[in-house]
């Protein structure tokens, strides 16, 4: 077999220990709905009624800014899962091994990708449940599924790569925060026209704000304008800087 049909076979043997971790210890999963459920009905029917948003409901504006949140939050899951595997030894144990040196890693980021997928499923159907109404077509479903995945990916490289520079699992977390906020400051729950004005020109520029407004109008049939490009742009150069990042830290462990 060729070197990159070994890389391939390893990564989907790692990919099945995460999902199989997964499945024994599904908390993971479960705070990945039941977080985002939480915030979008507090949100919705708490504070929906005060906030006002330009053409049509609270709902169908909340929604892709939740299902960014809940992206976000996944990243706190990958880099404990990667720390814990780092500081207990286990990818050194791995690295013994004959398999390929980016198969842990690719591992824990398709895993966290595909379980955050799953999470945002069923976050969308509650939110479908109480009234949130897209009229999408399903092209523009298949859009936002892509920049979704997209999305995840991202995030979860650069999750893997806070997991491999922190020292403990506790660390990790304390890093993964950072992405954790990232939502609150751009137009995932509230338009940026109503922040200060010294606030404005971060959330309005920084990437959560287009991948949010991306997904918004696709979800709604409005206009998308410059976020799409943006928004893909802004995922890719994050996935490529986290696998550098990821990468060097795995090589700085390897050299001690």
């Amino acid at each position: 077999m060729s070197t990159l049909t070994y890389a391939l076979t390893d990564s989907s043997t790692m990919l099945r220990r995460v999902l199989r971790h997964t499945t024994r210890d599904p908390s993971t999963l479960i705070m990945a709905i039941v977080l985002p459920g939480v915030v979008l009905l507090l949100l919705d029917f708490g504070f929906g009624g005060a906030i006002h948003t330009s053409g049509g409901r609270y709902i169908d504006y909340l929604v892709p800014g939740i299902v960014l949140m809940g992206a976000c939050y996944s990243a706190s899951a990958t880099a404990v899962a990667v720390a814990t595997d780092s500081t207990q030894g286990i990818i050194d144990r791995f690295r013994t091994m004959a398999i390929a040196r980016s198969a842990v890693l690719t591992g824990h980021v398709l895993g966290s990708t595909l379980r955050a997928m799953l999470g945002t499923a069923l976050v969308v159907f509650l939110a479908l449940a109480i009234g949130f109404r897209p009229t999408a077509d399903p092209l523009h479903w298949l859009a936002v599924t892509g920049l979704v995945a997209l999305t995840l990916f991202a995030i979860a490289w650069i999750a893997t790569a806070m997991g491999l520079a922190s020292g403990s699992a506790s660390g990790a977390a304390s890093l993964a925060a950072i992405l954790q906020i990232l939502p609150f400051l751009s137009a995932a729950f509230v338009p940026t026209e109503t922040m200060p004005g010294w606030l404005q020109t971060f959330t309005a520029n920084q990437p959560m704000t287009h991948i949010v407004s991306a997904l918004r109008g696709l979800l709604t049939d409005t206009p998308v304008g410059n976020h799409g490009w943006l928004a893909v742009t802004w995922c890719a150069g994050a996935a490529i800087a986290g696998y550098l990042w990821a990468r060097k830290a795995y090589n700085r462990r390897a050299e001690r």
